[in-house]
């Protein structure tokens, strides 16, 4: 019987390893080291798939033989960026502008054979439409979920749920930082049943 491939997961993200603890496959976590700045006149969607193979493409030299999983997000709300807001007050600031209107979210997911180089690659787009709420609300849910490590301010995994009236996309985990059904579909190709 052949040897199962070592499976890593460039990323020091708990959503993204959390994600990846669905599939049930063995991984290790690896930090990878990209600068994450967008080029000048970068598409988010090309941003995001940038970074991910980047990601991948950082730690390939400490593991050689593996198959590394990068991912990156990029949110936008009417073409700008919405980073993740760090704190309380920029938290507020992104839910006001996000309320009664959508946001796009740009995941993307690299699979990278370390062994003979070969890069798979997919963004997987989402949209939310947000809710219309009021500060009182906006003040309740970040006392409660704190989400300044997220795009957007709203833990769709959590509390930030009621905020979201829809989400359109082909992949729910793409909203949460990594699209598994097309990881999947990677991994299968790379030799790597899930089930």
């Amino acid at each position: 019987m052949a040897q199962p491939r070592r499976l890593v997961l460039a990323s020091t993200s708990a959503y993204r390893k959390a994600l990846l603890e669905r599939l049930a496959l063995a991984f290790e976590l690896a930090r990878p080291q990209v600068d994450e700045r967008p080029l000048a006149g970068e598409a988010p969607a090309d941003t995001a798939l940038r970074l991910a193979a980047l990601k991948a493409q950082s730690v390939r030299a400490a593991y050689r033989d593996a198959l590394i999983i990068g991912s990156d997000q990029v949110a936008t709300r009417a073409g700008r960026v919405l980073g993740k807001p760090g704190d309380h007050l920029n938290a507020a600031r992104q839910l006001r502008s996000l309320s009664g209107k959508s946001a796009d979210f740009h995941t993307a997911v690299a699979l990278l054979d370390a062994a003979n180089g070969r890069m798979q690659t997919e963004v997987v787009p989402c949209r939310v439409h947000f809710r219309t709420f009021d500060d009182a609300r906006i003040e309740s849910y970040l006392r409660r979920e704190q989400p300044f490590d997220c795009a957007g301010s709203a833990k769709a995994e959590g509390l930030g749920i009621v905020l979201i009236a829809r989400i359109e996309t082909d992949d729910p985990t793409s909203l949460i930082g990594l699209p598994l059904i097309a990881l999947t579909a990677m991994l299968e190709r790379a030799g790597v049943p899930v089930i």
